[in-house]
Formats: C-alpha cells, sequence, structure tokens
C-alpha cells in the first residue's frame, strides 16, 4: 500500500501580524541609529552632515542586506518543511556595540584626532574612515566565529557572556537613556510608562494596538504640543524638515582608518564575540518555537552584513534580535523583515531616516532602549545557573568603570588639564582616576573573564578559574585590558613613564599571585566539597 503524497502548502508570508512585528523591528532599529546619532553629535560635537550622509547610508544598508536575506531564508525553510507559518529571523542593528562603540571608539577618536591639531571636519572623517575599519573587522572576526561558536559557549561560562551584555546594558543602554527621559520628564515619562504598561507588564492596549507605536506617537505628539509653551523641559527645537541624501557606495576608505583601528581591537572583538553567542542563542529559541533555521547559515549572514556595511561607510554592526518566538506569537511571518530592511535601508540613503531621528525626540526613543536593557539584565540572570548569580553581577563593575571614565574624560564636564592632573596625582596608592581609567579600558573582556573565572570559582574548579586569571595577567601586562592610556593604547609596559607604569605591573602581579594561591588552594579538601544549598539555590 502507497503512503499518500504530503500536498505542499503555499508560505503565507505575509499576515497582519507583520504589521506589528515591522513597527516593533523598525522602530528598535530607529532608537539605535536615534541614539548613534545623539551621542556623536551631542555629546562629541560631530558634524550632522558626517554622520548622516555618511554614516548613515552604508549601516543602513546592512539592514537592508541581512533582513533580505533571512526573509529569503524564511521562503526556503517554509517549502523544505512543508510550513505556511514559518516566521522569519529579525535582524537589526545590534543595540549594547553601537551604543558601545559610539561612546568608546567614535568619540573618542573623534577627541583624540581634534587634540592632535585636526580641524573639526578631518577629524570626523577620519573617525568615520576609523568606523569603518573597525566594522571590517568586527565581520571578519564574526565570520571566523560563526564556524567556532559553539567552542566559545564552551569555554567562557554563560555568567561571563551574559555578565558582560549585562554590565552594559545597566551602565550605557539603561542609565544614559534613562538621563535622557529625565531630561523631558513629561514626555519621557509616559513614553516609558506605555513602554513599561506593554512591553514589561505585558498588559495589552485597547484594540491591541502596538505599545511601542503608542509610546513614539503620543510622546512625540505631546512634545510637539506642550514644547512650545515651555512645559517638557529642556529645549524645544522645531522640525528642520532637513532630508540628507546619501549612497551606500562600496570604498576603500577604510584603509585609511585601518592602523588606527587596530588599537580598538580589544573593544570590538568581544562585541562581535557576542553577536555570535548571541546568534546561536536565537536560532536555538527559534528552533524551540517550530522554525529550525540553519545556524551557520544565520551567523555567516549576520557577518556578511557588517562586512558590508562597513564597505559602504556604516558604523554599527548587525545581529539577528532576541524575539522570534516574540514575533512569531503576534503573527508575523516573513513580511515585517521585508518592510523593515526595505524602509532602514532606503531611509539611509533617501534621507528620511535622518529626518526621522531628528524629528523624534530622544526622551521618547530612550524608553524602548530602558525595555531593552532590563531584558539583557534579567536574561543575565535567568538564563544562568543561581549559583553563578554573583559571577554576573560581578562582571558589571568593568562597564561603570568605563561609563565614568567617558564622563570624566568628557571635556565639557571635567576639562582636560584637570584630567590630566587627577592622572598623576601623587598619593599613597595609585590615583583613583587612573585606577578607574584601567578598570574601564577593554571593559568587555574584563567583563568576560571576570565573569568567567568567579562562575568556575563558584563550581569548585580552581584551576581552571586559575587559568582565566593568566589570561588577564597576560592581557594586563600589553594593555589590552586594564591600559593605563586614557585612550586605551595597547604597549610595551617599560615603555610607559610614571604613575601609568606601575598599572601593568601591579595588576599583573595580583592577578599572578591571586591565580597562584587559587591553584594551591585547589588541592585542600576543602575546595572539593559540594556547592553550599544556600548558594546552589541563591538562598540567604
Amino acid at each position: 500500500m502507497s503512503t499518500p503524497s504530503v500536498q505542499p502548502r503555499k508560505y503565507q508570508w505575509f499576515a497582519v501580524g507583520d504589521i506589528n512585528g515591522f513597527f516593533g523591528l523598525m522602530f528598535d532599529n530607529m532608537t539605535v541609529l536615534s541614539f548613534l546619532a545623539g551621542i556623536l553629535i551631542f555629546a562629541f560635537g560631530f558634524p550632522a552632515d558626517i554622520v548622516y550622509k555618511k554614516m548613515f547610508p552604508g549601516t543602513a544598508f546592512g539592514v537592508l542586506f541581512g533582513d533580505l536575506v533571512y526573509t529569503w531564508m524564511a521562503f526556503r525553510l517554509a517549502k523544505r518543511t512543508n510550513n505556511p507559518t514559518v516566521t522569519a529571523m529579525p535582524l537589526g542593528l545590534d543595540t549594547p556595540s553601537t551604543i558601545g562603540i559610539a561612546l568608546t571608539v567614535l568619540g573618542p577618536c573623534f577627541l583624540a584626532m581634534k587634540a592632535k591639531g585636526m580641524p573639526v571636519e578631518d577629524a570626523a572623517m577620519m573617525t568615520w574612515y576609523v568606523g569603518m575599519a573597525t566594522m571590517v573587522l568586527i565581520g571578519i572576526v564574526k565570520v571566523i566565529f560563526s564556524f567556532m561558536g559553539g567552542w566559545v559557549q564552551k569555554i567562557v561560562p554563560q555568567a561571563g557572556l551574559l555578565g558582560s551584555l549585562a554590565g552594559i546594558g545597566l551602565a550605557l543602554i539603561g542609565l544614559i537613556p534613562l538621563m535622557d527621559i529625565f531630561s523631558m520628564p513629561l514626555v519621557g515619562m509616559i513614553a516609558l510608562g506605555l513602554i513599561l504598561y506593554n512591553l514589561v507588564a505585558g498588559i495589552k492596549l485597547p484594540r491591541n494596538f502596538p505599545g511601542v507605536l503608542a509610546a513614539v506617537a503620543i510622546g512625540t505628539a505631546v512634545y510637539y504640543i506642550f514644547g512650545p509653551m515651555g512645559l517638557v523641559g529642556g529645549t524645544y527645537v522645531p522640525p528642520t524638515g532637513t532630508l540628507h541624501l546619501g549612497f551606500p557606495i562600496p570604498t576603500l576608505g577604510f584603509t585609511h582608518g585601518f592602523m588606527e583601528a587596530l588599537k580598538y581591537l580589544p573593544i570590538a572583538i568581544p562585541f562581535a564575540i557576542l553577536t555570535v553567542v548571541g546568534g546561536i542563542n536565537v536560532t536555538e529559541s527559534a528552533r524551540c518555537a517550530g522554525d529550525d533555521f540553519d545556524t551557520r547559515q544565520i551567523l555567516l549572514t549576520e557577518a556578511i552584513a557588517t562586512l558590508v556595511a562597513g564597505l559602504c561607510g556604516g558604523v554599527a554592526q548587525s545581529t539577528p534580535y532576541i524575539g522570534q518566538p516574540a514575533y512569531k506569537q503576534m503573527g508575523s511571518r516573513a513580511g515585517y523583515t521585508l518592510l523593515t530592511g526595505i524602509f532602514i535601508g532606503l531611509g539611509g540613503v533617501f534621507g528620511y531616516i535622518g529626518y526621522i531621528v531628528e524629528l523624534i525626540p530622544r526622551a521618547v526613543l530612550a524608553p524602548i532602549l530602558i525595555f531593552v536593557a532590563l531584558d539583557i539584565m534579567c536574561q543575565a540572570f535567568h538564563a544562568t545557573p543561581v549559583a553563578h548569580a554573583p559571577a554576573v553581577a560581578f562582571a558589571y563593575f568593568p562597564t561603570v568603570a568605563r561609563l565614568l571614565q567617558i564622563k570624566l574624560s568628557n571635556p565639557d564636564m571635567v576639562p582636560m588639564e584637570n584630567f590630566n592632573r587627577m592622572m598623576v596625582k601623587p598619593d599613597k596608592a595609585l590615583p583613583e582616576l587612573l585606577v578607574t581609567v584601567a578598570l574601564g579600558n577593554g571593559f568587555i573582556l574584563t567583563a568576560m573573564l571576570w565573569g568567567a573565572f568567579v562562575a568556575k570559582l563558584i563550581d569548585r574548579k580552581l584551576k581552571i578559574s586559575a587559568v582565566y586569571l593568566f589570561v588577564l595577567a597576560a592581557l594586563s601586562f600589553v594593555g589590552i585590558i586594564h591600559s593605563a592610556s586614557p585612550d586605551g593604547n595597547m604597549y610595551l609596559p617599560w615603555n610607559l613613564s610614571g604613575l601609568a607604569r606601575q598599572v601593568p605591573y601591579q595588576f599583573t602581579l595580583a592577578y599572578v599571585v591571586l591565580a597562584l594561591m587559587l591553584f594551591a588552594l585547589s588541592y585542600t579538601k576543602e575546595s572539593r566539597e559540594p556547592i553550599p544549598e544556600k548558594i546552589a539555590h541563591g538562598l540567604e
């Protein structure tokens, strides 16, 4: 008796849920672009034309490329599995690294170029080249690690991977936008309240109206209605209606900034690794939701999208977004990624993205990042063993130090001569500002390794914990982490002078001594006893 053939079912690639999915994914990308522009233009005084006409087109084109490929992959999976309800993997700009690179690579590079005597426009162009080169380097690293992402997950505990990301969520994605919210309290709190109501508490708005769209629409309306009356706080700026046209033309301009970009590798490489590991996790979550995408193809796509962006002038990497099951639950298929890619990609070319970014107050978009920060921080604790919670929390500290360094090194807050004087202020110990700078430099890699060594310590794997400490010692010695230089440069320690020279020697010695101590303690009977119940289950 022959088995009846299964009739192929037509893929329902566009559904009503794709509309909600489009607004959610599109505004996520718009929010990231808004803060990229805001940080560079308002925090560092970057020329707006170069941000909108040079950086935005290539950055947006990377999103277009990635989302088009992910849309095609959804069609292919639907045909292969005969499943008419496949939901495409969402791709967009990576929030932690975009904000992190703006604050720790692009902004400081621009200030350093100006300090060398470059005119503002020349410094901005050089910074753009460095940003492009950084993206190309990140793309290359992601291509390599797309074949070994599983290995990274095995050698670095989740407490290190997620804890470092959660620290970024706390200090860079959470706290900085919170300041924007309270700089315009009326506008910001209305938008924040709607985001917390709909996305955090999970309460539907009437007629299931998208919460992100409601927050942006109502917050923006309040700004333009009450702003001219002086009731929203801050300075009201009427819309200018300027379109910033730019074309993402492939260029070798990144070669001009390649050597300068190499010194930012300690920041760039961990950001690349985090998106690779994140891509593995989100592909697994999609598989659990019923859509079995090929992990390597998902990772290669985001890696190539980042490379394409960098070669076309982009300065922010793309990544598959967390939440594919959530998009699936709201009824999205492949239409939402197609619409988002086209809207963002063409917006970078025709300039309406820059116009929208200028039109919508940052205080309205900031709550979306608060939600992202909360999600990242909560996930770090939920996805790791309860016993590793202290390791996750310990990994927060380097990013907090980096945030302090960013604020204190801003000449608008602390005059440069005061900053330099505080760096060399003689004391019984190393100057506090010098230590803050050292702890903040290489903060992502430091956080990953700190979380890893504490997690292994909790697991009673003291020898492995000591190995992580030896790695920290080696990286500290040459300034890959804990660089004593304010701009985070790597070095040979004997080339340093003054108090800065003490940092690599003292930090390295401290890590080595602690590693040897843990290695010796690994032979004690007590170190091999089971984890106490109160630690294993997070009890007091």
